[in-house]
């Protein structure tokens, strides 16, 4: 198993995520954006990933070329983003962000089909190869934080351009893994095993659990920076989440041998809930920030660990390329670009009754999760 190349892609990928995320909204707040544009901007983004992922699984699955889709989705998510460094006014920096989303949502879908092939039946083990889009994510938020307390924001685009180019390069070096094509286990087509109740429940909890990171993606720069927290400062404590998470990636399967999914992703639901609440109303006190972001190692490392198993467990052989996209669509897409719109409204009123929509949002999930995500294929422990 080629682990260090599977896991440099994820390393960049990631690298490319602590740039975008962290310093976008600042970015944007420095060109005189109001705070329903940042969000609007935030919501193209997130939007692309609702039809963007179907698309290129299908073209995946059907062709059987992964890599071939995942390098020209990286290329051409370099191509238009680069345009961002001659056309600043909104409406131009709205089409070149949904261009570049829409090429760079064709890769991680993709990646993580091609990196779950490759483990074969120790899939547990995915989360040691993810750890490493965590350290990414890391390296870039503290690097950049740090920088951007001395060299204006405007730069920041040149270092998203850098990154997407070693992501390409990082593709290259992967081979191609030949799977065979299955059938479903119960002879079942894609949208049959997607009425499924455990399905319907999972897919809509991932959907609330992700417009509940509206308020965090969007504005939680931009609400430290106006509670004049540095951006060192600001790029730290993205990092404290993210590395908390590498921490759970670690020992996620070790974890998933001893409890169920459905136990797992509840803690999460409860742990993010609690999160945001934390977030929204106290933030004057560093040490619950700092506590808040500790939890990240739930609302993001365990669900995102949890919700890749249940997909491999849900869509198998054929549908693999499918599942991994109408997963990313549903949470990452509606429910980013739902969130992404909400905050953008509610931020104008209050922050904290941003968070507070957060909050019910990710209860919603925990509730849906509950009721819903029951069977042997969620409760029976990795084996």
């Amino acid at each position: 198993m080629p682990y260090w190349r599977l896991s440099s892609f994820y390393f960049f990928y990631f690298a490319l995520l602590g740039t975008i995320v962290p310093f976008l909204g600042l970015y944007l707040q420095s060109l005189h954006f109001s705070s329903i544009e940042i969000g609007q901007i935030f919501a193209v983004m997130m939007v692309t990933r609702v039809l963007a992922p179907n698309i290129w699984g299908w073209l995946a699955d059907h062709t059987g070329r992964r890599l071939f889709v995942i390098r020209l989705g990286s290329f051409l998510a370099w191509v238009c983003f680069s345009f961002i460094l001659w056309q600043q006014d909104f409406v131009w920096v709205a089409l070149i962000i949904a261009t570049y989303s829409f090429f760079w949502n064709a890769v991680l879908a993709q990646f993580e089909v091609v990196t779950l092939n490759y483990l074969g039946g120790v899939s547990h083990y995915y989360s040691r190869i993810r750890l490493w889009g965590s350290v990414g994510f890391i390296v870039a938020v503290v690097l950049l934080g740090y920088l951007f307390d001395f060299i204006s924001l405007s730069y920041m685009p040149l270092a998203a351009l850098v990154i997407l180019v070693l992501i390409w390069l990082s593709s290259l070096t992967v081979k191609e893994q030949k799977t065979v094509t299955l059938v479903h286990e119960h002879g079942e087509g894609f949208w049959q095993v997607c009425r499924g109740r455990p399905v319907l429940c999972f897919l809509a909890a991932s959907f609330f659990l992700q417009v509940s990171f509206g308020s965090y993606y969007t504005f939680y720069s931009v609400y430290l920076e106006g509670l004049s927290y540095s951006r060192g400062e600001i790029g730290l404590l993205w990092a404290l989440g993210v590395l908390a998470e590498v921490v759970v990636f670690w020992f996620m399967h070790r974890l998933l041998t001893f409890y169920s999914l459905r136990s797992v992703m509840m803690l999460t639901l409860a742990a993010t809930v609690v999160r945001w609440w934390l977030i929204g109303f106290y933030p004057d006190f560093i040490w619950v920030l700092f506590s808040a972001q500790l939890l990240h190692a739930f609302s993001f490392g365990t669900a995102h660990a949890v919700a890749i198993e249940l997909v491999r467990r849900f869509f198998v052989g054929r549908h693999q390329g499918q599942g991994q996209a109408l997963y990313s669509a549903v949470s990452f897409g509606a429910g980013g670009a739902i969130g992404s719109l909400l905050s953008g409204w509610l931020w104008g009123v209050s922050p904290q009754l941003s968070f507070a929509v957060s909050a019910l949002s990710a209860a919603l999930a925990f509730l849906l999760v509950w009721w819903g995500l029951r069977g042997r294929r969620v409760e029976v422990v990795v084996s």
